[in-house]
C-alpha cells in the first residue's frame, strides 16, 4: 500500500490508469468524430473500416506519447493549469501531424478548420478532465504523512508548499539525519521519506530500512556520485555482479545520426525562418543603431572554446568594465526593449543555429558556459568541468527541467543525467518538451541581484560537502 491503507499498489496504479485512459479515449472520440465526418470520404482510396480505425489509432499513438513527453496526466504531481497547458500543447502536435497525413491521404489541400474546431473541443475536454480528475484524486487519496531528513540541504518542506504539493505531501516531520539514524522507528508512520543532501552510508541506513517496509516511498536528492553511476553497465565478472562506469562514450551510430540531425534541422530550421530573422535583425537596428548579432566566447566539448552568436539582446555597453555578470531577468535595466521580448520565447537564440550547422554546437547538449564564468564555478566545484564531455547544445535536459536561475550544482547534475544516458529518442523528447517551456515565464527569470558574478554565492550548501 502506497496512499491508502485499503488499497495495494497494483489497485492503486489500475485506477489511476483508467482515468489517464478516459482521457485518452475522450480525445480520441473528438478527432475520430472530425475524422469520418470531414475527412474520410474525401481522401484518394476511401478506406474500409479497419483503415479508418487505423487512422484513429494513430492519433491515439500520438497523442499518448505527446502526453507522456508534456507529463500531461500527472494528476498528483502537477497542477491543474500545468495539466491542461500540456494536454493542449499535445493535442496541437497530435491534430497537426494529423493534418499532415490527411493531406497526403487527400486529392488536395485538406480544410484545416475542422480539426481547428476539434482542437477546441479538445481544450474543453483537458480543462474538464483536469478538474474532476484533480478534484477525485485528492479527496480519493489523503496526503500522504511525510519526513524530511536534511543533511546539508534544509528546506525541502518549503518546496513542497511552494509548488503546491501539500495535497501530496503532509510533512509532520523534519529532521536532521543523526537524529532520524538514532531512532529509525520514527520513520514507521510515514508514507514518503525525503532525503535531501545526505552521504551515501547514512542515507543507504535509510534507504534500506524504508524498502524493508511496504507502505514508504523515498524522494532522493542526488549528489554528483549518485549521477555518475547511473551511467554504469552492468557485467557479472568473477561470478559476481560489477558497474562498470566510464566517461560519456556513446556509440558511433548514434553520434552518426545526431550530427545529421542537426545538420538537416538547423539547415531546414535556417531557411523557413530567415524571414522572422530578417525581422529581428532590423527591429534590434532601429532600437539604438548598434549591431545586430552579439558574439562570445564559450565552451564545448573537452573544454575547445569557439564563439556563439546570438541577437544582441542588451545595451552594447553592458560589460563595459570587463566583469561577466548573470542576467538578472526582469529587473536587468540592460536588457533592450526588444531583446526582453526576444528573451521571453528565446529568440535571441535562434543565430545559434548557424554554430550549430558549423559543428560547434549540437540541438541537444549541455549549455554552452563562459569561460570566466565555468573557471570561477571550478573553484567551489571542480566537477562542473564534468559537463563538458559531450558538445553543447541549444537546448538540453537543464533548460527543460531547471530555470535559469537554478544553481549551477543543479544544473550540473540535470546535465549529467543527460550526459549518463545518451539516446536519440531522449534528444528528441527534450526537443518537444523544449516547446513547453518556451512560454513559462519561470524558465527564463534571472538571478537574483545578489547573484550578480559567479562567485557571489551561486552553489548549493551540498555542493561544498559532496
Amino acid at each position: 500500500m502506497i496512499q491508502n491503507k485499503n488499497m495495494n499498489t497494483t489497485q492503486y496504479r489500475l485506477l489511476l490508469r483508467i482515468v489517464k485512459g478516459i482521457n485518452i479515449l475522450a480525445m480520441t472520440a473528438l478527432f475520430g468524430f472530425a475524422w469520418y465526418v470531414f475527412y474520410a470520404k474525401h481522401i484518394r482510396a476511401p478506406f474500409w473500416r479497419r483503415g479508418n480505425w487505423a487512422v484513429i489509432a494513430i492519433f491515439t499513438v500520438l497523442y499518448a506519447m505527446y502526453g507522456r513527453i508534456y507529463d500531461a496526466f500527472k494528476i498528483s504531481l502537477y497542477r491543474i493549469s500545468d495539466m491542461i497547458y500540456s494536454q493542449t500543447l499535445a493535442a496541437i502536435f497530435s491534430n497537426a501531424v494529423m493534418y499532415i497525413i490527411i493531406w497526403l491521404l487527400n486529392q488536395d489541400i485538406p480544410p484545416v478548420w475542422p480539426l481547428l474546431l476539434c482542437w477546441g473541443e479538445q481544450v474543453l475536454v483537458a480543462v474538464l478532465w483536469s478538474l474532476c480528475a484533480h478534484k477525485w484524486y485528492f479527496h480519493t487519496f489523503p496526503p500522504r504523512r511525510t519526513a524530511v531528513i536534511f543533511d546539508r540541504r534544509p528546506g525541502m518542506e518549503q518546496l513542497i508548499s511552494e509548488y503546491g504539493l501539500e495535497k501530496k505531501f503532509k510533512v509532520d516531520l523534519v529532521t536532521p539525519v543523526e537524529d532520524c539514524l538514532a531512532d529509525l522507528s520514527v520513520l514507521d508512520e510515514m508514507q514518503a521519506v525525503f532525503l535531501c543532501g545526505i552521504h551515501s552510508h547514512e542515507r543507504n541506513l535509510i534507504l534500506k530500512y524504508c524498502v524493508s517496509r511496504q507502505d514508504i516511498q523515498v524522494y532522493m536528492l542526488p549528489r554528483i556520485g549518485d549521477v555518475l553511476i547511473s551511467s554504469a553497465k552492468q557485467l557479472h565478472l568473477f561470478h559476481l555482479p560489477l558497474l562498470q562506469i566510464t566517461r560519456y562514450e556513446p556509440n558511433p551510430e548514434y553520434l552518426f545520426i545526431k550530427r545529421l540531425f542537426d545538420i538537416v534541422v538547423s539547415g531546414a530550421a535556417l531557411l523557413l525562418l530567415s524571414p522572422l530573422m530578417l525581422i529581428i535583425a532590423l527591429c534590434i537596428k532601429l532600437t539604438d543603431g548598434g549591431p545586430v548579432f552579439y558574439r562570445q566566447c564559450r565552451l564545448t566539448k573537452d573544454g575547445r572554446t569557439f564563439m556563439v552568436h546570438k541577437f544582441r539582446s542588451m545595451r552594447t555597453d553592458a560589460e563595459k568594465d570587463g566583469v561577466a555578470r548573470l542576467s538578472t531577468g526582469e529587473n536587468d535595466d540592460r536588457v533592450t526593449p526588444v531583446g526582453r521580448v526576444l528573451r521571453k520565447v528565446r529568440l535571441d537564440e535562434l543565430p545559434q543555429l548557424l554554430d550549430i550547422l558549423k559543428g560547434d554546437m549540437s540541438i541537444v547538449g549541455p549549455r554552452p558556459e563562459r569561460p570566466e564564468i565555468a573557471a570561477q564555478y571550478e573553484k567551489e566545484l571542480p566537477e562542473f568541468a564534468l559537463r563538458l564531455q559531450a558538445k553543447a547544445g541549444l537546448t538540453g535536459y537543464a533548460q527543460v527541467y531547471g530555470k535559469y536561475n537554478t544553481t549551477p550544482y543543479d544544473k550540473l547534475q540535470m546535465d549529467l543525467m543527460y550526459i549518463a544516458h545518451p539516446s536519440f529518442m531522449e534528444d528528441l523528447r527534450i526537443i518537444f518538451a523544449t516547446i513547453k517551456i518556451l512560454f513559462i515565464p519561470d524558465s527564463t527569470e534571472g538571478v537574483a541581484v545578489g547573484q550578480m558574478t559567479a562567485e557571489d554565492d551561486v552553489l548549493s550548501e551540498a555542493s561544498r560537502h559532496e
